[in-house]
């Protein structure tokens, strides 16, 4: 049972949120949320980390009973070891969805996520400007789309990411592709009704807990359906985007400064 006042269950973003710029996570974070844990509270780690970098995530959020994973297309429960929900795009749409884009803003870097492995690579062309350690393995568009896909990066060479995103989500239907981004720089466009929200209702559903008992954090576009579908509260880092700070309920300090932890902290402590 949770004490009176508080979530049931809390999601948090990891990069840029919980992660901190350096990509540790902090070892007051990892007590905080053990302690959130040991007060009866759920914890989902909610991120666009792709099933590729499922072991990393683990690591990175030790104390989450659950993964929403893909921008929310994969949710995996910890404690059973058991995948709640998993879902892909067809190539064949995504192909369609990238020439379309395309024909409006010019040229795009394509990379695809399709293998689910641990450290699986990606599929297209390897990009310089992709921050994180990765294996690109070099193949075509065609040979990319030519089965189902976790998710694609798609980055412009001429527009800011964020016009990228206004045009895609504007160009690519929803009942096609969900289109989103996490800042890379890219857009990731993921099979349709895949978002964190969604993904997060899976493990609402699971352990039986109401949106209006859920407390997210987050800092990026993509946090956005999870922002509109949990009620407890909406909590952005400070180094949030713009369009996620408009819609916090509370802002509390930077992915640096352990704001996650501090916001968690002083719960726990009212």
């Amino acid at each position: 049972m949770t004490r009176p006042g508080l979530p049931k269950l809390i999601a948090t973003d990891l990069d840029g949120t919980l992660v901190r710029s350096d990509d540790t996570v902090s070892a007051y974070t990892h007590e905080v949320l053990d302690r959130v844990r040991a007060a009866g509270i759920r914890i989902v780690g909610a991120t666009g980390r792709g099933p590729r970098l499922t072991e990393l995530t683990r690591n990175d959020i030790r104390a989450a009973d659950f993964l929403v994973l893909a921008q929310g297309g994969w949710v995996i429960d910890q404690n059973e070891s058991q995948l709640l929900r998993s879902t892909r795009l067809p190539g064949r749409d995504l192909a369609i969805a990238l020439q379309n884009l395309e024909a409006e803003v010019g040229p795009l870097s394509v990379m695809v996520e399709a293998l689910e492995h641990d450290d699986a690579p990606l599929w297209g062309d390897f990009d310089p400007t992709w921050r994180y350690p990765v294996t690109v393995e070099a193949r075509t568009r065609a040979e990319c789309l030519t089965g189902e896909v976790i998710k694609a990066f798609a980055r412009s060479f001429t527009r800011d990411v964020d016009d990228l995103l206004a045009a895609a989500q504007r160009i690519i239907p929803p009942q096609v592709a969900t289109v989103t981004q996490a800042g890379l720089n890219y857009v990731e466009i993921c099979p349709p009704d895949v978002d964190k929200g969604t993904g997060l209702a899976v493990v609402a559903q699971a352990v039986g807990v109401d949106p209006g008992d859920v407390l997210v954090f987050g800092d990026m576009p993509n946090d956005l359906p999870m922002f509109a579908w949990a009620g407890w509260g909406r909590v952005a880092v400070s180094n949030a985007h713009p369009t996620l700070l408009a819609v916090a309920d509370e802002v509390t300090s930077s992915n640096d400064e352990d704001g996650v932890a501090v916001y968690l902290d002083r719960l726990l402590s009212r």
